[in-house]
């Protein structure tokens, strides 16, 4: 019954769930890790400008994105701040609560009509305490949102417009020709007139 029931769920994912290659690519899975990952991830989408999670939401899900564009984002007096922006191939959740029912006042919103792949606390704490080879993969992954992280930190750290604007395009390449000024400039630290300015210089360079 349960394999009808995932044959059903993956019919458009060519009958598994797509984060089973993603994690293959970091290390090879067992067939009881695969049968798992099945069982318990889902699809689900949002339309743009749609919360995936927001303050109000208990956090129990990171999400795969397959197609489509996500912001991370706080408000400060009702200012949103973008702290991250991430596209496909890429996994996201909030991470102030992560695998805790603590509060968060983290929003994450699609910027981009978006596909992803749900996946829940549950799944994944209990592939971490079965299975060696999640732990192998869970280290392959935070090693990239580590770079990344270290990544938005120097941005935020750069001392002129310029210099962030041009180590964005480096770090995060297609970022810019996908997001909203605004989101660009709120993830810069900047106004967005400031912003419009040294995209329209570095363009006539």
């Amino acid at each position: 019954m349960a394999i009808a029931l995932n044959e059903r769920k993956w019919g458009d994912f060519n009958g598994s769930s797509p984060l089973i290659a993603v994690y293959n690519s970091f290390h090879p899975l067992t067939p009881e890790m695969e049968a798992l990952i099945d069982a318990h991830t889902f699809p689900i989408s949002f339309r743009k400008n749609r919360y995936i999670i927001s303050p109000i939401d208990r956090n129990r899900y990171l999400y795969l994105i397959l197609k489509g564009v996500v912001r991370g984002f706080y408000k400060d007096d009702g200012t949103e701040i973008t702290t991250w922006i991430s596209r496909e191939n890429e996994i996201v959740g909030t991470i102030r609560n992560l695998w805790t029912n603590e509060e968060s006042d983290e929003y994450l919103q699609a910027i981009e009509d978006v596909d992803l792949i749900a996946i829940p606390h549950d799944l994944t704490t209990a592939l971490y305490e079965n299975f060696y080879e999640a732990n192998i993969i869970g280290r392959k992954i935070m090693e990239l949102h580590y770079k990344a992280a270290c990544d938005r930190a120097l941005i935020c750290q750069l001392p002129t417009v310029k210099s962030r604007y041009r180590h964005l395009l480096t770090a995060f390449p297609g970022m810019v020709d996908r997001v909203p000024l605004k989101y660009i400039a709120s993830f810069l630290g900047v106004r967005i007139e400031t912003l419009s300015r040294v995209r329209t210089s570095e363009k006539n360079i």
